[in-house]
């Protein structure tokens, strides 16, 4: 059966992929942007009744993050105007390890809607869709908490789940725990793209102090350096982030993408071919 499914933060990393693979399945899609019409805008929540008008399911990515505040406020207000639309399904993209996203997913879980939770740890993606791509392109990644080792997800895989959540029923009430297979540190991370890409690349491990005074230093917005402070010493500080879930693979039948397969996609696709001058 079709399903009329909207996807907030639907040209993000997993929106844009999720969007994609509803469409390759002929569901009817509304992408939740403000570019869109009806526009979806998380500070405009006086317009959101228009963008939920009419859509049986809505997959939920708060940007920028669950963690930050007046997020919970708005998954509130979410929730109840989903409930006055009829809306019969809810999909929450959560952090994994993030106590406020918690408090989130609370609050969709006990909404009287069906839902699926998917928490997510740290995307593959970031090394080439985020923050971290510029030091790829610079030659040289600078980062703190260099040891921890993290069972990085692909944005791919983490779209797939969510696609099965939206539309098949036996997700109803689940929560998802998405991690890669194997668990990995920032520098060996860098290090697989640098023999992927021929190039070298140079890693320097920081203090959490050092490297928030970096980002201080190029004048980065105040709200995206807390908010990267949060998730290094919150999430990454957390060792349960650390381990290791067979979800992917109870759901998709499969083994979850490698940070080797992603890092060999990327470069294929020429995204780190670019240099620029180091900033950090």
């Amino acid at each position: 059966m079709k399903k009329n499914i909207l996807v907030l933060g639907g040209t993000g990393k997993t929106g844009k992929r999720i969007v994609k693979l509803l469409k390759d399945q002929d569901h009817n899609v509304r992408v939740g942007s403000r570019q869109e019409n009806p526009s979806f805008d998380w500070h405009r929540p006086e317009g959101w009744s228009a963008a939920i008008e009419g859509m049986d399911t809505i997959y939920i990515t708060y940007q920028p993050d669950l963690a930050v505040p007046g997020a919970l406020q708005a998954i509130e207000k979410l929730v109840e105007i989903s409930k006055n639309q009829h809306v019969k399904k809810l999909v929450l993209l959560s952090g994994k390890g993030e106590k406020e996203a918690q408090l989130c997913e609370q609050v969709v879980i006990h909404s009287g809607i069906n839902y699926t939770i998917v928490r997510a740890n740290w995307f593959n993606q970031n090394f080439s869709e985020n923050f971290l791509v510029e030091g790829i392109l610079a030659g040289h990644v600078a980062l703190p908490f260099s040891e921890m080792k993290i069972p990085f997800v692909d944005a791919n895989d983490i779209a797939q789940v969510a696609v099965k959540a939206l539309t098949e029923d036996q997700h109803h009430g689940k929560i998802y725990e998405l991690t890669g297979s194997e668990a990995i540190t920032f520098q060996e991370a860098v290090q697989i793209i640098s023999d992927i890409t021929g190039k070298e690349i140079q890693f320097t491990p920081l203090s959490i102090e050092a490297y928030v005074s970096a980002l201080q230093q190029e004048e980065l917005p105040a709200d995206f350096i807390w908010l990267i402070e949060y998730l290094f010493t919150e999430v990454l500080g957390n060792p349960d982030n650390s381990e290791i879930s067979n979800d992917i693979e109870k759901v998709l039948g499969r083994k979850p993408i490698t940070f080797r397969e992603y890092a060999e996609k990327t470069n294929a696709l020429g995204i780190w071919n670019s240099v620029i001058e180091p900033s950090i």
